[in-house]
């Protein structure tokens, strides 16, 4: 997965922020159109004339280049690992937790799920990067300051606790090795959920990079409702008591946080309520409410359980390509890298003519 967080060609120079604004970013085209008429209503070229008025911005390009390198992801590969990352981590939480609490129906088949998600997960990856030695070559180096690094790490970890949780599981060898990886899996599983949130946030692509205070508690709750949708759809009623709460108080605190990070990031938020992103994010919020109040009503169907676990896997995965194409959008548009840049630079000197 690279970075798509460099600046465009001609953008700025090595050891110096490239300062952009809306008077900066003039096309050729009108540059072209205003120099041969500089001034008008002169009286024998003497005298005072009227200046020509800078054009405004139509915030294209800088320079003739664009602000950000263009994302050139495939959606559903990210998309894919972003998901079936969070499934795999919240359903290997819940996974423990219903079999600390005596319900094996809901228990086995999560750790299945948690394996088949976080094996997709890592296909994904796999195959956006092209080749497979890369997320190999990706472990020669433990940085810690990098997500990408610790989130291969984590997924190296993560993946064969998940294994032997859901192979044992399915086979009944060795329980006390299966209870000690259904431990390991749960206590790495919310890392696996979330460490993807500061992995996109940690680029300049506005819409992501903006979002960095929500963007863990949307990724946790969405996972959380996607987690405990599966479990809604494979155990019995008289077992789904946990997942149906998961389910329920996930899919809420996702709209809820979700909605209030597209309105806090003000211009910057604005990809999420149009285009491509703007239709996925409103599918994703009605599928999601629409599961959580299944999840509800359906407490005594097992029908109208799976029909509303459903609704919560669909809102989950397509909140997640909701977030992969509204920062396809913001890279696309300079005007989310100009006005937020130029606004933190009057706010900075504002902040120095108040020090003296």
């Amino acid at each position: 997965m690279t970075n798509p967080d460099k600046t465009g060609e001609g953008a700025g120079t090595a050891g110096r922020e490239a300062i952009t604004g809306a008077t900066d970013v003039v096309s050729a085209e009108q540059r072209e159109r205003h120099k041969d008429h500089p001034r008008r209503g002169r009286r024998g070229g003497r005298g005072r004339g009227e200046a020509t008025r800078v054009p405004d911005a139509d915030f294209r390009s800088y320079h003739g280049r664009p602000v950000l390198n263009q994302i050139v992801w495939e959606a559903r590969d990210i998309g894919g690992y972003l998901f079936l990352g969070g499934l795999a981590g919240a359903s290997s939480v819940l996974a423990a937790g219903a079999e600390h609490t005596g319900r094996p129906e809901l228990a086995r088949p999560l750790k299945y799920t948690a394996l088949a998600a976080i094996s997709g997960s890592t296909a994904a990856l796999i195959h956006d990067l092209g080749r497979p030695e890369r997320f190999l070559n990706m472990l020669r180096v433990f940085k810690p300051t990098s997500p990408m690094s610790m989130g291969s790490w984590i997924l190296m970890g993560y993946g064969p606790l998940a294994g032997v949780a859901a192979v044992t599981a399915a086979t009944g060898w060795f329980p006390r090795i299966g209870r000690a990886a259904t431990i390991g899996a749960a206590l790495t599983g919310p890392l696996v959920a979330t460490y993807t949130a500061p992995l996109i946030c940690d680029t300049a692509v506005p819409a992501w990079h903006e979002g960095y205070r929500e963007m863990p508690f949307v990724f946790a709750s969405s996972a959380a409702s996607a987690a405990g949708g599966m479990g809604l759809i494979v155990a019995p009623t008289a077992q789904s008591r946990p997942a149906r709460r998961v389910a329920v108080g996930g899919a809420l605190i996702e709209v809820a946080t979700s909605t209030y990070m597209e309105r806090r990031m003000g211009l910057v938020g604005e990809p999420y309520e149009q285009g491509r992103a703007g239709k996925l994010t409103r599918a994703a919020k009605a599928l999601t409410l629409a599961g959580a109040v299944g999840a509800v009503l359906g407490r005594r169907s097992r029908a109208v359980s799976a029909v509303s676990g459903a609704a919560l896997l669909a809102g989950s995965a397509l909140t997640r390509l909701g977030v992969f194409e509204a920062g396809v959008q913001s890279a696309a548009d300079p005007k989310y890298t100009v006005v937020p840049q130029r606004r933190r630079l009057e706010e900075r000197k504002r902040a120095a003519a108040k020090t003296g």
